[in-house]
């Protein structure tokens, strides 16, 4: 037996421990990113209940470890997954192996843009995440040394309820803000990621075009009618507009 067919055989394996980690990794990202969003809200909504003061410390502390377990979680699946992809690459880059079966480099090439996907996006969560928890703690310190001095000064005045209120505002509009920008991430990622699919299924195209040269000639055929038709349809409208503007002038 020789090294090349005992790295066919496992090749699979290794495949497939890399589609198990990278579903693992897709579902522990999600959860997360619902984390990291529904952090603010859910300590905005703690602050404003005053009826409690030990209910906010014991649920923000199960947030927080709640992030660093998680945290931990994911930087060991990002290691596995290295780990499953440079044994992939070990073999990849055997001689023999890829002369055998050229398609073990693409496939090597799509698991390693997957981990560094993925291993952008949890950078970029996790960053987001200690940002907000950064500013959610600085605007709860703000807020609390204004309600010891109110408390502690016994003043009441409108000023310092009009400063309170304008705080609340500004506050709100920094969420919305947050908020507006997380949904245009999201879909900027989701267009990024139809691109990408839409430049697989036009490079699949283009392997069977040159691949095989009667679709490729159908191809251009197709595409030479469709010019065509498309002058035919341009030069229909534009006698139809003549047509229409002379009547209208007349």
């Amino acid at each position: 037996t020789t090294f090349g067919e005992v790295s066919m055989r496992t090749q699979p394996d290794l495949r497939k421990q890399a589609r198990q980690l990278e579903n693992e990794l897709d579902l522990k990202l999600v959860s997360f990113s619902k984390l990291c969003t529904s952090y603010s809200s859910s300590r905005d909504g703690r602050r404003g209940d005053s009826s409690s003061d030990t209910t906010p410390l014991l649920s923000n502390s199960t947030q927080d470890r709640m992030f660093e377990t998680m945290s931990v979680e994911i930087e060991q699946l990002l290691a596995k997954l290295t780990g499953v992809n440079d044994k992939m690459a070990e073999y990849t880059s055997t001689p023999g192996v890829t002369s055998l079966n050229a398609a073990l480099m693409h496939t090597l090439q799509r698991h390693r843009d997957i981990l560094q996907d993925y291993t952008h996006e949890f950078h970029k969560t996790k960053s987001n995440f200690m940002a907000i928890r950064e500013r959610e703690d600085l605007l709860g310190s703000v807020r609390k040394d204004i309600e010891t001095y109110k408390s502690g000064s016994g003043v009441n005045n409108r000023r310092t309820e009009l400063f309170l209120k304008e705080h609340e505002h500004l506050r709100n509009s920094d969420r919305l803000i947050d908020d507006t920008i997380s949904i245009a991430m999201a879909t900027k990622e989701n267009m990024t990621s139809q691109r990408g699919l839409l430049k697989s299924i036009q490079s699949r195209v283009n392997t069977l075009a040159n691949r095989f040269p009667a679709i490729n000639n159908l191809i251009q055929r197709i595409n030479l009618r469709k010019r065509r038709d498309s002058l035919i349809l341009g030069g229909v409208i534009g006698i139809c507009t003549i047509l229409l503007l002379l009547y209208a002038f007349h």
